[in-house]
């Protein structure tokens, strides 16, 4: 963190007009351009007196002798902590999100368009991670021998998502209807991961008692009955094609394109920084703690729950160069309307 520059009401409203101004143009800002748009009619000598005192601070850098000025990460980092929560999204913004997202009432469904949608508005990388939750929690199982050698496995969730898959297993169906109905009647409402957690103890623990009827439950454990098509973690990444734009290393754009590819590291990414309690969106300037490449980097991401189930992330990723009011307010817009979509579909 920079020194203090004992920030008055004259050096932020200049330091943030530098920045809405370098967000905007992309080009280093001059005393001269800033006081052509300065309201309170400051002279280009007092706003380069002011630049100076930002600079020594480590607010500002001047990357070439001849140019302007351009915030550094603690500029970003101070100008976030200044921006009122009371934005709001154009109409047409908050038109096309909820025409978007109509009709939803499966979490993966609604966190895919979500990523495309925060790409979209936010011109950067929209990221969505669904995890296992209420909505997505068992229903019911269903097994059927299917003949020798075969078995259909059917497992529905609370948000009416169907998985099946067929297993090569040689089990009576009197023994199947049997690991159903212990299923069914044990860990209706479980999610998938407590629920194969739990199982694998009760195999081992309760053997000796249920020995016929947890040896079938094993066998349909082990041949994958009652897993996820996709695991734990569904994750969604749109628009990185809109890093090619504002980013002059090309080298460097390929590393952090080809991070951006790999889905755990972009879960683990969100995992790190995003808090599940939290309440309201959080900005992170600069993620090289956990991704060297992703220095200059921003996440501006909220957790994605209904009532007090949590069911996952999302997130908007770009260079520290974003319009950060309007991708605060597009993410926090969106992170209420998902909470909004799954109590109305149940």
């Amino acid at each position: 963190m920079p020194s203090d520059p004992n920030i008055g009401k004259r050096e932020r409203e200049v330091l943030t007009a530098i920045v809405e101004t370098f967000i905007s143009t992309g080009e280093p800002v001059g005393s001269r351009t800033l006081s052509r748009s300065n309201r309170e009619g400051l002279s280009p000598a007092t706003i380069r007196n002011v630049m100076a005192d930002l600079s020594d601070a480590g607010f500002l850098e001047q990357r070439h002798t001849s140019s302007g000025r351009v915030p550094t990460t603690d500029a970003y980092r101070y100008y976030v902590e200044q921006i009122s929560g009371n934005a709001k999204l154009a109409p047409q913004e908050e038109n096309m999100i909820s025409e978007s997202l109509a009709g939803i009432n499966d979490v993966q469904e609604f966190m895919e368009r979500t990523s495309r949608v925060l790409s979209l508005i936010s011109r950067n990388v929209g990221v969505t991670v669904a995890t296992s939750g209420a909505k997505n929690a068992l229903e019911h199982v269903y097994f059927s021998r299917l003949g020798d050698q075969k078995v259909l496995a059917v497992l529905v969730t609370r948000s009416g998502l169907v998985r099946d898959r067929v297993l090569r297993l040689d089990l009576p169906q009197a023994e199947l209807d049997l690991a159903a109905r212990y299923i069914n009647e044990n860990f209706r409402g479980w999610t998938m991961e407590s629920m194969r957690a739990e199982l694998s103890r009760r195999i081992e623990q309760e053997r000796s008692e249920y020995d016929r009827l947890m040896h079938s439950i094993e066998q349909l454990y082990k041949q994958g009955a009652l897993a996820g098509e996709t695991g734990e973690q569904v994750v969604f990444v749109d628009g990185t094609a809109n890093l090619v734009t504002g980013e002059e290393d090309r080298k460097r754009l390929h590393e952090i394109m080809k991070t951006l590819e790999e889905k755990e590291k972009v879960a683990k990414l969100l995992g790190a920084y995003l808090d599940v309690k939290q309440e309201a969106v959080r900005v992170v300037i600069g993620l090289d703690d956990e991704l060297p490449s992703m220095q200059n980097f921003v996440l501006i991401g909220a957790p994605a729950r209904s009532g007090s189930d949590m069911f996952g992330s999302l997130a908007v990723i770009g260079p520290t160069r974003m319009d950060y009011q309007h991708t605060m307010t597009a993410v926090s817009y969106i992170a209420r309307l998902f909470d909004k979509i799954l109590n109305e579909s149940e």
